[in-house]
């Protein structure tokens, strides 16, 4: 929700994708697999109703479709696999490539993504990472039904964050379980 919000205040800022160019199996996305949702250079000043109603949008489900193995689902054609089929499948392989990483943090969890990257890299920063409360996103005004369509509009976006949290704490709790402190280990050899 957050990243989806702080998105739509970035483009609605000025900002653009126009020169991107979505590559998937040696391939560049066609404007007709990936149209843009504005005229000219740039949306600024867009609302978020027109935000939220642009079908090809590509904020929406932004990180699934990151993570996910496009040519799992012919890549940015939309009209070659069922709709439900091809979330599930993005769905399922983002989830995937997320577990075969090494690391990744949660951005609302700074002080403890830097202790598990610190842990995993056996590195350690010379200062600790603030967290910051304040984004573009809390600035953000949404009606509930603005927020209900985020929600949906994200859906697999909102299932990925949840699995990252599970799997992230595991992750915590394993290196807080082999991370034994000093003061533990020299009382067990009483």
């Amino acid at each position: 929700m957050d990243r989806f919000l702080s998105e739509w205040k970035f483009v609605q800022n000025g900002a653009t994708w126009y020169d991107v160019r979505n590559f998937c199996n040696g391939r560049r996305a066609t404007r007709e697999e990936i149209p843009f949702c504005y005229e000219g250079r740039n949306w600024k000043g867009v609302s978020l109703d027109d935000y939220l109603d642009c079908e090809d949008n590509l904020g929406r489900n932004r990180q699934t479709r990151m993570l996910a193995d496009l040519k799992l689902v012919d890549c940015h054609n939309k009209t070659s696999i069922d709709s439900h089929l091809r979330d599930t499948i993005m769905l399922r392989s983002a989830k995937r490539n997320l577990l075969k990483m090494a690391y990744f943090g949660i951005t609302n969890l700074q002080p403890l993504s830097q202790k598990l990257f610190e842990y995993t890299f056996h590195t350690s920063f010379k200062t600790e990472f603030h967290q910051s409360n304040s984004t573009a996103s809390s600035k953000a005004i949404a009606t509930k039904q603005q927020l209900d369509r985020i929600m949906y509009q994200n859906r697999l976006d909102i299932e990925l964050y949840h699995y990252a949290k599970e799997l992230f704490f595991h992750r915590v709790n394993e290196m807080n379980e082999r991370s034994v402190p000093y003061s533990l280990t020299f009382m067990s050899l009483k």
